[in-house]
């Protein structure tokens, strides 16, 4: 009984989460306002604006991956670069090239870092009152916070 009644009060011990929410629900509003304005996709309305809303909602979990298990990820890439040169060299060309590609848009770098600063926050607020979960659980939990936020962003925002 303990258990689910402390999982109830975290919301309240844990501001941070609620403020993830907030964030993630202007964040869904904000993309679904960007994706119903845009004039150039009015002709391919029934195929391209889901897709867009679903990519959309893909680098929200990259980005609540990349924030909540850090020390995995960084781990197992660590391992995998330093199997030979050749894979370093490709693995470190390949992120450059990625990530030098992604921010030349930088109205979506400015989403990504809003998202990542307060997936960080939350996770600090966590374990500040010591409810820690295993990393899977825990970027599976924040990211079920983000995306139920950016989807009640998205119905509020239309």
């Amino acid at each position: 009984m303990k258990g689910p009644i402390r999982l109830l009060l975290v919301p309240l011990q844990a501001p941070m989460v609620l403020l993830l929410l907030v964030v993630s629900a202007y964040l869904g509003a904000h993309i679904s306002a960007e994706i119903g304005v845009r004039r150039d996709l009015a002709d391919t309305a029934t195929t391209v604006r889901p897709m867009l809303w679903w990519l959309e909602c893909l680098q929200a979990i990259v980005v609540v991956v990349i924030c909540s298990i850090p020390d995995l990820l960084l781990r197992q890439v660590s391992t995998l670069m330093s199997a030979s040169r050749v894979l370093s060299l490709v693995i470190t060309l390949l992120i450059v090239t990625m990530g030098g590609l992604y921010l030349l848009h930088l109205n979506v770098l400015a989403n990504v870092l809003i998202l990542g600063s307060s997936v960080m926050l939350a996770r600090l607020d966590l374990a500040r009152i010591r409810v820690v979960y295993s990393p899977l659980l825990s970027t599976a939990l924040l990211g079920l916070v983000v995306l139920g936020g950016m989807m009640l962003g998205s119905y509020i925002g239309r």
